[in-house]
């Protein structure tokens, strides 16, 4: 019989790949989300500050930010 080591966690996957799978969550990060997506350019191997240096280049709003902050904490979570 096998021996399973509960406490062995997967990797956690880089936040910008994590954030693409967000959809229909209900909340700011949805629209962030759907951005990025669309964006060709966004960071998908990187990490939160990755992300927010790439919405700085683009211009985006504090909205955009607040949405990140967000997600930040429910990848956190993961």
């Amino acid at each position: 019989m096998a021996e399973y080591d509960d406490d062995q966690q997967e990797p956690k996957p880089a936040f910008g790949k994590w954030l693409l799978t967000q959809r229909d969550r209900g909340d700011w990060v949805d629209g962030i989300a759907d951005a990025a997506r669309a964006d060709r350019t966004f960071p998908k191997n990187g990490d939160p500050e990755a992300v927010r240096t790439h919405l700085r280049n683009q211009q985006a709003d504090g909205d955009a930010f607040a949405a990140i902050d967000d997600a930040e904490s429910d990848w956190m979570a993961v």
